[in-house]
């Protein structure tokens, strides 16, 4: 008990890893928006962008969720909320100069 066996040690991810976490966690978002009649439409560069901003080497693919929640799903909600996506939409999320944008299609 209360004994350390062995050391495990892991190597960093790569982006190309990052960017499939990325992938993965935005479709658990594209799940939850299609019971709200909406469809999510995030762009590679979308994704690119993500993984850039939100991948650390210290921890890792850790700080992607916060990000995409600060970034993606918050502005998403309270865009739903104010009523500016229509039933059967769809939230479009690319990037640009300036970030992340969010536009109904």
């Amino acid at each position: 008990l209360n004994r350390v066996d062995d050391v495990v040690l892991f190597k960093p991810l790569t982006r190309e890893e990052i960017v499939q976490v990325v992938h993965l966690q935005l479709r658990d978002l594209g799940r939850r928006l299609q019971e709200h009649g909406l469809k999510l439409d995030f762009s590679r560069k979308a994704a690119a962008f993500v993984a850039q901003e939100a991948y650390d080497p210290v921890y890792g693919a850790r700080p992607l969720k916060r990000f995409l929640q600060q970034q993606v799903e918050t502005p998403i909600a309270r865009r739903m909320i104010a009523g500016s996506f229509r039933d059967g939409g769809t939230v479009r999320v690319d990037a640009g100069k300036d970030g992340l944008s969010i536009d109904a299609v």
